[in-house]
Protein backbone atom coordinates (compact mmCIF):
# COMPACT_ATOMS: atom_id res chain seq x y z
CA UNK A 1 0.00 0.00 0.00
CA UNK A 2 2.90 2.33 0.67
CA UNK A 3 4.11 1.59 -2.86
CA UNK A 4 0.72 2.65 -4.20
CA UNK A 5 0.90 5.93 -2.28
CA UNK A 6 4.20 6.92 -3.84
CA UNK A 7 3.26 5.70 -7.32
CA UNK A 8 0.04 7.70 -7.29
CA UNK A 9 1.94 10.74 -6.01
CA UNK A 10 4.26 10.59 -9.03
CA UNK A 11 1.16 10.52 -11.24
CA UNK A 12 -0.23 13.65 -9.60
CA UNK A 13 3.09 15.48 -9.96
CA UNK A 14 3.33 14.45 -13.62
CA UNK A 15 -0.18 15.65 -14.40
CA UNK A 16 0.51 18.93 -12.61
CA UNK A 17 3.42 19.50 -14.98
CA UNK A 18 1.17 18.57 -17.88
CA UNK A 19 -1.34 21.21 -16.75
CA UNK A 20 1.46 23.79 -16.51
CA UNK A 21 2.38 23.13 -20.14
CA UNK A 22 -1.27 23.26 -21.28
CA UNK A 23 -1.78 26.54 -19.41
CA UNK A 24 1.29 28.04 -21.11
CA UNK A 25 -0.02 26.94 -24.51
CA UNK A 26 -3.40 28.54 -23.88
CA UNK A 27 -1.80 31.71 -22.50
CA UNK A 28 0.07 32.13 -25.79
CA UNK A 29 -2.80 31.33 -28.14
CA UNK A 30 -2.53 34.85 -29.61
CA UNK A 31 1.27 35.13 -29.51
CA UNK A 32 2.74 35.59 -33.00
CA UNK A 33 4.94 32.70 -34.05
CA UNK A 34 4.41 30.75 -30.82
CA UNK A 35 4.84 26.97 -31.03
CA UNK A 36 2.91 24.75 -28.64
CA UNK A 37 4.54 22.19 -26.36
CA UNK A 38 3.63 18.66 -25.36
CA UNK A 39 4.79 16.66 -22.33
CA UNK A 40 6.06 13.12 -22.93
CA UNK A 41 5.95 10.75 -19.97
CA UNK A 42 7.69 7.46 -19.23
CA UNK A 43 7.24 4.82 -16.56
CA UNK A 44 9.70 4.56 -13.69
CA UNK A 45 11.75 1.53 -12.66
CA UNK A 46 10.07 -1.73 -11.70
CA UNK A 47 10.41 -3.83 -8.57
CA UNK A 48 11.02 -7.40 -9.67
CA UNK A 49 9.29 -9.74 -7.22
CA UNK A 50 9.56 -12.81 -9.43
CA UNK A 51 11.83 -13.10 -12.44
CA UNK A 52 10.26 -14.21 -15.69
CA UNK A 53 11.76 -17.48 -16.96
CA UNK A 54 13.15 -18.53 -13.60
CA UNK A 55 13.21 -22.27 -12.84
CA UNK A 56 10.67 -23.53 -10.28
CA UNK A 57 11.17 -27.27 -10.83
CA UNK A 58 12.98 -29.71 -13.11
CA UNK A 59 12.02 -28.67 -16.65
CA UNK A 60 9.53 -26.00 -15.51
CA UNK A 61 10.05 -22.29 -15.87
CA UNK A 62 7.95 -19.35 -14.83
CA UNK A 63 6.09 -18.14 -17.95
CA UNK A 64 5.47 -14.65 -16.58
CA UNK A 65 7.22 -12.84 -13.79
CA UNK A 66 5.96 -10.38 -11.20
CA UNK A 67 7.04 -6.78 -11.81
CA UNK A 68 5.46 -3.89 -9.98
CA UNK A 69 5.91 -0.40 -11.41
CA UNK A 70 6.81 2.56 -9.23
CA UNK A 71 5.00 5.32 -11.09
CA UNK A 72 5.72 7.79 -13.86
CA UNK A 73 7.88 10.79 -14.62
CA UNK A 74 8.10 13.43 -17.37
CA UNK A 75 10.66 12.42 -20.00
CA UNK A 76 10.61 15.50 -22.24
CA UNK A 77 8.66 18.60 -23.17
CA UNK A 78 8.44 18.45 -26.95
CA UNK A 79 7.92 21.67 -28.91
CA UNK A 80 5.79 21.20 -32.01
CA UNK A 81 6.98 23.37 -34.92
CA UNK A 82 3.99 22.95 -37.19
CA UNK A 83 2.88 25.94 -39.24
CA UNK A 84 0.43 28.34 -37.61
CA UNK A 85 -2.38 30.14 -39.40
CA UNK A 86 -1.62 33.34 -41.31
CA UNK A 87 -3.42 36.63 -40.84
CA UNK A 88 -3.24 39.58 -43.17
CA UNK A 89 -2.16 42.81 -41.49
CA UNK A 90 -0.96 44.92 -44.43
CA UNK A 91 1.84 46.11 -42.18
CA UNK A 92 4.93 47.06 -44.18
CA UNK A 93 7.29 45.26 -41.84
CA UNK A 94 4.97 42.36 -40.94
CA UNK A 95 6.58 39.26 -42.40
CA UNK A 96 5.69 35.59 -42.44
CA UNK A 97 7.74 32.54 -43.41
CA UNK A 98 5.84 30.11 -45.63
CA UNK A 99 7.70 26.90 -44.88
CA UNK A 100 10.85 26.09 -42.93
CA UNK A 101 13.18 28.65 -41.42
CA UNK A 102 13.67 31.22 -38.70
CA UNK A 103 14.40 34.93 -38.77
CA UNK A 104 17.79 35.74 -37.26
CA UNK A 105 18.00 38.32 -34.47
CA UNK A 106 21.20 39.90 -33.15
CA UNK A 107 21.20 39.97 -29.35
CA UNK A 108 22.92 42.67 -27.22
CA UNK A 109 25.69 40.23 -26.24
CA UNK A 110 26.56 39.60 -29.89
CA UNK A 111 24.96 36.17 -30.15
CA UNK A 112 22.22 35.30 -32.64
CA UNK A 113 18.73 34.21 -31.62
CA UNK A 114 15.99 32.84 -33.85
CA UNK A 115 12.29 33.55 -34.14
CA UNK A 116 9.18 32.86 -36.20
CA UNK A 117 7.64 36.15 -35.05
CA UNK A 118 7.78 38.50 -38.02
CA UNK A 119 6.20 41.56 -36.38
CA UNK A 120 9.17 43.82 -37.05
CA UNK A 121 9.47 47.57 -36.53
CA UNK A 122 11.81 50.43 -37.49
CA UNK A 123 13.94 52.01 -34.76
CA UNK A 124 15.24 55.58 -34.51
CA UNK A 125 18.21 54.68 -36.71
CA UNK A 126 16.03 53.15 -39.41
CA UNK A 127 17.07 49.57 -38.63
CA UNK A 128 14.58 46.70 -38.91
CA UNK A 129 14.19 45.42 -35.34
CA UNK A 130 11.99 43.21 -33.18
CA UNK A 131 9.45 44.59 -30.71
CA UNK A 132 12.25 44.64 -28.10
CA UNK A 133 14.57 46.64 -30.36
CA UNK A 134 16.88 43.79 -31.38
CA UNK A 135 18.02 44.19 -35.02
CA UNK A 136 17.66 41.39 -37.52
CA UNK A 137 20.77 39.66 -38.83
CA UNK A 138 22.14 40.69 -41.31
CA UNK A 139 21.30 44.24 -40.30
CA UNK A 140 19.21 46.28 -42.73
CA UNK A 141 18.73 50.04 -42.37
CA UNK A 142 15.93 51.92 -44.12
CA UNK A 143 16.85 55.47 -45.23
CA UNK A 144 14.69 58.25 -43.77
CA UNK A 145 13.90 59.52 -47.30
CA UNK A 146 12.33 56.20 -48.30
CA UNK A 147 8.73 56.60 -49.45
CA UNK A 148 7.94 52.97 -50.27
CA UNK A 149 9.28 49.70 -48.88
CA UNK A 150 9.00 46.31 -50.53
CA UNK A 151 10.22 42.90 -49.36
CA UNK A 152 10.30 40.11 -51.92
CA UNK A 153 9.64 36.42 -51.41
CA UNK A 154 13.42 35.84 -51.54
CA UNK A 155 13.98 38.32 -48.71
CA UNK A 156 15.24 41.18 -50.88
CA UNK A 157 14.48 44.53 -49.22
CA UNK A 158 14.07 47.43 -51.66
CA UNK A 159 12.87 51.00 -51.29
CA UNK A 160 11.91 53.89 -53.52
CA UNK A 161 13.55 57.11 -52.37
CA UNK A 162 11.90 60.50 -52.57
CA UNK A 163 12.30 62.01 -56.02
CA UNK A 164 13.26 58.68 -57.64
CA UNK A 165 11.24 56.15 -59.58
CA UNK A 166 13.57 53.15 -59.59
CA UNK A 167 13.75 50.92 -56.49
CA UNK A 168 17.02 50.59 -54.60
CA UNK A 169 18.06 47.33 -52.91
CA UNK A 170 19.05 47.65 -49.25
CA UNK A 171 19.97 44.05 -48.58
CA UNK A 172 18.48 40.61 -48.18
CA UNK A 173 16.84 38.93 -45.19
CA UNK A 174 18.38 35.52 -44.62
CA UNK A 175 16.77 32.59 -42.86
CA UNK A 176 18.21 29.85 -40.67
CA UNK A 177 17.03 26.29 -40.18
CA UNK A 178 18.06 23.39 -37.97
CA UNK A 179 18.30 19.63 -38.26
CA UNK A 180 16.34 19.30 -35.00
CA UNK A 181 14.34 22.48 -34.29
CA UNK A 182 12.70 20.77 -31.29
CA UNK A 183 16.11 20.94 -29.63
CA UNK A 184 16.15 24.75 -29.65
CA UNK A 185 16.11 26.48 -26.27
CA UNK A 186 13.28 28.98 -25.70
CA UNK A 187 14.51 32.13 -23.94
CA UNK A 188 11.25 34.10 -24.03
CA UNK A 189 10.34 37.13 -26.13
CA UNK A 190 9.47 34.70 -28.97
CA UNK A 191 13.17 33.86 -29.31
CA UNK A 192 15.12 30.61 -29.45
CA UNK A 193 18.82 29.85 -29.20
CA UNK A 194 20.77 26.99 -30.73
CA UNK A 195 21.90 24.07 -28.56
CA UNK A 196 23.96 20.94 -29.06
CA UNK A 197 20.68 19.07 -29.55
CA UNK A 198 19.34 21.40 -32.27
CA UNK A 199 22.59 21.37 -34.23
CA UNK A 200 24.28 24.33 -35.85
CA UNK A 201 22.12 26.71 -37.91
CA UNK A 202 22.13 26.42 -41.67
CA UNK A 203 21.73 29.90 -43.17
CA UNK A 204 20.33 30.44 -46.63
CA UNK A 205 18.18 32.47 -49.00
CA UNK A 206 14.38 32.27 -48.65
CA UNK A 207 12.87 30.04 -51.33
CA UNK A 208 16.10 28.12 -52.02
CA UNK A 209 17.52 24.84 -50.68
CA UNK A 210 14.44 23.92 -48.65
CA UNK A 211 13.95 27.32 -47.01
CA UNK A 212 10.48 28.84 -46.89
CA UNK A 213 9.56 32.01 -48.73
CA UNK A 214 8.77 35.38 -47.14
CA UNK A 215 5.44 37.15 -47.54
CA UNK A 216 5.03 40.83 -46.66
CA UNK A 217 1.92 42.12 -44.88
CA UNK A 218 1.16 38.85 -43.06
CA UNK A 219 1.89 37.37 -39.62
CA UNK A 220 1.98 33.78 -38.39
CA UNK A 221 -0.33 33.08 -35.48
CA UNK A 222 0.29 30.53 -32.74
CA UNK A 223 -0.18 26.89 -33.73
CA UNK A 224 -2.11 26.22 -30.50
CA UNK A 225 -5.46 24.53 -31.12
CA UNK A 226 -7.77 25.62 -28.31
CA UNK A 227 -10.16 22.67 -28.62
CA UNK A 228 -7.28 20.19 -28.51
CA UNK A 229 -5.79 21.90 -25.46
CA UNK A 230 -9.17 21.85 -23.70
CA UNK A 231 -9.47 18.11 -24.33
CA UNK A 232 -5.94 17.60 -23.00
CA UNK A 233 -6.88 19.66 -19.96
CA UNK A 234 -9.88 17.45 -19.23
CA UNK A 235 -7.75 14.31 -19.62
CA UNK A 236 -5.09 15.73 -17.28
CA UNK A 237 -7.72 16.76 -14.74
CA UNK A 238 -9.33 13.31 -14.71
CA UNK A 239 -5.95 11.58 -14.47
CA UNK A 240 -5.00 13.87 -11.56
CA UNK A 241 -8.31 13.08 -9.89
CA UNK A 242 -7.99 9.29 -10.27
CA UNK A 243 -4.43 9.41 -8.87
CA UNK A 244 -5.72 11.32 -5.85
CA UNK A 245 -8.38 8.62 -5.44
CA UNK A 246 -5.63 5.98 -5.46
CA UNK A 247 -3.86 7.86 -2.64
CA UNK A 248 -7.11 8.15 -0.70
CA UNK A 249 -7.87 4.45 -1.17
CA UNK A 250 -4.35 3.45 -0.10
CA UNK A 251 -4.74 5.62 2.99
CA UNK A 252 -8.08 3.97 3.81
CA UNK A 253 -6.48 0.52 3.45
CA UNK A 254 -3.65 1.54 5.78
CA UNK A 255 -6.20 2.86 8.26
CA UNK A 256 -8.05 -0.48 8.20
CA UNK A 257 -4.79 -2.37 8.75
CA UNK A 258 -3.85 -0.07 11.65
CA UNK A 259 -7.20 -0.63 13.33
CA UNK A 260 -7.11 -4.42 13.25
CA UNK A 261 -7.79 -6.02 16.63
CA UNK A 262 -7.10 -9.49 17.92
Amino acid sequence: MMRALWSAATGMLAKQLGMDVIANNLANVNTYGFKRSRVDFQDLMYQNLRTSGSTVAEGARVPAGIEVGLGTRPAAIQRIFSQGDFIQTEGTLDLVIEGDGFFQVLMPDGTVAYTRDGAFKRDSEGRIVTSDGFPIEPEITIPPEAVDLSIGTDGTVSVILAGQSEPQDLGKIELAKFVNPAGLSAIGRNLFTATASSGQPVVGTPGLEGFGTISQGFLEMSNVKVVEEMVNMIIAQRAYEVNSKAIQTSDDMLSIANNLKR
